[in-house]
């Protein structure tokens, strides 16, 4: 099991869960954030941090997000390491 960040991320781009994230789970697109599925440790930490309730437990995305979980998934190994750094975008 892992978490998924979903469509309110993009353009969004928020810090918060990368910050807590104790694995550096977090991957960085252009406009928004993955979680790379062979990293992270199902802590849920993120979940609660995220301003726009964008991240999910895989089983519990809703069902119009479920394209994200393979984005998430096929998207990360390509991505740099999200440093908690970047602006925001939104």
């Amino acid at each position: 099991m892992t978490h998924v960040v979903t469509s309110p991320c993009v353009d969004m781009k928020y810090q918060e869960c990368v910050a807590v994230c104790p694995v550096e789970a977090f991957r960085e697109a252009p406009t928004y954030l993955v979680i790379d599925p062979d990293e992270c440790i199902d802590c849920g930490a993120c979940i609660t941090e995220c301003p726009v309730d964008a991240i999910f437990d895989e089983f519990d995305v809703p069902e119009e997000e479920n394209e994200w979980i393979e984005r998430n998934e096929k998207e990360s190994p390509d991505l740099p390491v999200a440093e908690g750094d970047s602006p925001v975008l939104g």
